[in-house]
């Protein structure tokens, strides 16, 4: 309950229920049914298997699923379905392992965000860059390309000390050996009062009203500011300085690399006119795209799936 409620940056949360060696069908069979499913499963709730193979003796990830399936079904009594509780199988190298999906949807599904701008970047990647960049919740974020708010939204909640996960439920709380009540347990309420401010603006007035509209469904929008101000108007907040976070356009899905240089250039113009003593965060697929806005970034982070894309995140020290 905690780890799903808690955890802002890990897509889904699996508890491993059992690993052993396995070169044949009969082999898994045999073995998956050793495991005490009526203490996990409940005879009232579907259970669909998942399977992965990779080197190993069993080669096809159809089968060995369906002779989990069996193992299970024979074991615990329970229906096989599409929704309900989804049991992974991953074998590697002839050894099996056996875990519970316990999140269900994945994690970055908050349950705040309903209204989406184009291209947006998932919950658990924002935390993610906003970790890497040392945001804690104590200084101010600004995202001049805001979208729906993602990142604005993610650092408003870090500072107020809200959970990822209040707003939805969890596949958890199908399982058989899990008290209803830890969920309750495991919730809290905020436990931080927050001065600063967080700001997101974006050219789009649509992509304005969604960050809004998703900020008061967060719980946040008390804290947070979103206005429809194109890159070139962008104007240095007042108060300390803190992080300039941003998900610009890469070209592979909206616009074109070319006609984005242009875009690149006059953010960076922008920050070292404008944002003296602020640090920048910018997340793009281009090296040629960072180099445009001629900011002094560090070395780029590792490279992060987005989708079908790999995206960088590269960072700023205080800008001068």
């Amino acid at each position: 309950a905690r780890a799903n409620l808690d955890l802002r940056c890990p897509s889904r949360v699996l508890a491993r229920i059992g690993s052993f060696t396995a070169m044949a069908l009969g082999q898994l069979e045999a073995r998956a049914l050793e495991i005490d499913w009526t203490h996990l499963l409940r005879p009232d709730v579907p259970v669909r298997v998942e399977a992965t193979v990779a080197g190993s003796k069993i080669a096809r990830k159809d089968a060995a699923a369906d002779r989990l399936a069996r193992a299970i079904r024979n074991a615990a009594g329970v229906a096989m379905g599409p929704d309900g509780v989804t049991i992974r199988l991953r074998i590697e190298a002839d050894r099996a392992t056996l875990s519970v999906d316990t999140s269900g949807a994945p994690l970055h599904r908050r349950g705040n965000k309903t209204d989406v701008a184009r291209a947006p970047i998932r919950e658990t990647m924002a935390a993610a860059f906003l970790r890497q960049c040392g945001h804690d919740g104590a200084e101010p974020v600004l995202d001049p390309m805001c979208g729906s708010g993602t990142f604005v939204i993610e650092a408003a909640e870090i500072a107020m000390g809200l959970q990822p996960g209040r707003n939805r439920a969890f596949a958890f709380a199908h399982l058989a050996c899990v008290d209803p009540a830890d969920l309750a347990r495991a919730r809290r309420e905020p436990h931080r009062e927050v001065t600063i401010r967080f700001q997101g603006s974006d050219r789009d007035r649509g992509a304005v009203q969604a960050a809004r509209a998703n900020a008061m469904r967060a719980g946040v929008a008390p804290i947070c500011t979103f206005d429809p101000v194109p890159i070139s108007d962008l104007a240095r907040p007042e108060g300390p300085p803190g992080l300039v976070v941003v998900n610009p356009p890469y070209g592979a899905r909206i616009g074109d690399v070319r006609g984005l240089h242009g875009l690149y250039a006059a953010f960076g113009r922008v920050m070292a006119e404008r944002f003296g003593g602020w640090r920048v965060g910018l997340v793009t697929t281009e090296p040629a795209l960072a180099k445009a806005t001629k900011l002094p970034f560090r070395p780029p982070g590792p490279p992060v799936p987005h989708g079908p894309l790999k995206v960088r995140l590269w960072q700023t020290g205080p800008l001068p």
